[in-house]
């Protein structure tokens, strides 16, 4: 006898049922009515909503267009054959409308939450209808005029629903902000917003549903708040930045000469960060691996310039073309995020790069005070460049072979693809920018490089 066999024979003298063929037929309804409702209330992979949001006078309007099928645990009235009784469902979508998005929704003005809104009407659209797309006006009249046919044949997973909600406001010129948490609609939920604000202002935003506040028309001190805050957490991702200012500063410690040389680089990165976020960088899929090449080969070059001993003093000259590749690395993670910038584009950019340089800052000076007691007690400060440089070469060198590696799945582009995406314009500029500083480091002997020499000999 199976073991299943068994687990009904049990369960029939305990339950008292001496017919097992009536038992076996009720567990098995059991079991299909609940694949039943399993599918019923399956969680969607994709789900995309639209919005508007207009202040006017004393309301705020949201308008929110969304699958039906997203929503599930609704009672909802249909026909005969199925379909949606749509005379009748007015109180259904209203309910949903304030269990599934209403509830779960924040609206700010001025920072504060505003009370929960009014459910101004809640209609069922056809996805072929792109009505809502047209704009806020006809998304407005769509949703509180235009009812379907009663003898409309659709099934609830086949609709759309739109909802349109009023908000009490202060003032339509006040500060807002929305957190569009309606994760639990799928499994991945984005959220298309349009503000339109009173003073003209029209801003579209793309973003998850998990994304937190957005501040539909920021300010510049929310635009310095938000993206020094992601500089400084985007930089403390990224490793081969960190080993980057360890190769360049390590022989500078102590010298006067660091702080120079660090200016020198966060001019370059600016310039790149600036540069790629007004959109002058090649936009081809090849640079971003280049860059990321040319990072590595930089630290590579300075590790190996730490060993042999070359002259620091200079190093300022060759900084910015050190912080250029960086600057257009972070420009990935920034134009993720420059939808909330704006109006203040150039403060996003100014505010990210200050963060980031601040996370650089914070890990550079830990690595420089582990450094200074290791120079002081374990190792003399020359060997001690040496051996650390060899390990940041080490590591290096396998970071160069793998992106040289996936830079070489490109064909190389023809000049007139070079040109075309501004690569060459780029190319000239850094090559006659390095000729002038070389030519200039030619014709002014520096005094102090005989004492620097001096200096790493005796360290030595």
């Amino acid at each position: 006898m199976t073991g299943f066999s068994l687990f009904i024979r049990e369960m029939g003298r305990l339950c008292g049922i001496r017919n097992m063929l009536l038992l076996h037929l009720t567990l098995a309804l059991a079991a299909v009515g609940g694949a039943g409702t399993a599918t019923a209330h399956e969680v969607p992979n994709e789900v995309t909503v639209l919005t508007y949001v207009k202040p006017e006078g004393d309301t705020l309007t949201l308008l929110l267009r969304l699958p039906m099928d997203s929503l599930r645990d609704v009672d909802i009235a249909t026909d005969s054959e199925g379909y949606l009784d749509l005379p009748n469902i007015r109180t259904s979508l209203e309910g949903a409308a304030q269990i599934w998005v209403r509830d779960v929704i924040e609206v700010y003005e001025n920072g504060e939450p505003l009370p929960q809104p009014e459910v101004l009407d809640a209609r069922v659209s056809l996805p072929s209808d792109d009505t809502f797309t047209e704009g806020y006006d006809a998304a407005l009249a769509h949703t509180t005029q235009a009812d379907l046919p009663a003898d409309t044949k659709i099934l609830w997973e086949q609709g759309l629903l739109q909802i349109a909600y009023g908000y009490p406001i202060s003032s339509e010129n006040s500060s807002f902000s929305i957190e569009p948490a309606l994760a639990r609609l799928g499994l991945q939920v984005n959220v298309v917003m349009r503000y339109l604000g009173a003073d003209g202002t029209d801003r579209v935003y793309d973003v998850h549903a998990d994304v937190g506040q957005v501040h539909l028309d920021p300010s510049w001190w929310q635009t310095v708040w938000l993206y020094s805050e992601r500089g400084f957490r985007e930089i403390s991702a990224r490793s081969e930045y960190l080993l980057l200012l360890l190769a360049m500063a390590m022989p500078l410690i102590g010298s006067r000469q660091l702080l120079i040389t660090g200016g020198a680089f966060l001019l370059g990165q600016t310039a790149g960060l600036m540069a790629s976020g007004w959109g002058l960088t090649p936009n081809t899929l090849w640079f971003p691996y280049l860059v990321s090449f040319l990072i590595a080969a930089s630290i590579i070059y300075l590790s190996v310039e730490n060993i042999v001993g070359a002259t620091y003093r200079r190093r300022w000259r060759v900084s910015p073309f050190l912080g250029l590749p960086i600057g257009f690395a972070l420009s990935a993670p920034f134009a993720e995020n420059v939808q909330f910038a704006g109006a203040h584009l150039l403060t996003a950019i100014i505010a990210f790069d200050a963060g980031a340089g601040l996370a650089a800052l914070a890990a550079l000076a830990l690595a420089i005070a582990a450094l200074q007691v290791a120079f002081r007690f374990v190792v003399p400060a020359r060997v001690g460049t040496i051996v650390l440089s060899a390990f940041v070469a080490h590591s290096a060198w396998h970071m160069a072979v793998e992106r040289a590696a996936l830079l070489g799945q490109f064909p190389w582009p023809p000049l007139e693809a070079l040109v075309a995406s501004g690569a060459m314009s780029w190319l000239i500029a850094i090559i006659a920018s390095a000729m002038l500083l070389w030519i200039f480091s030619g014709l002014s002997a520096d005094p102090e490089d005989g004492a620097d020499r001096n200096s790493l000999a005796q360290r030595f």
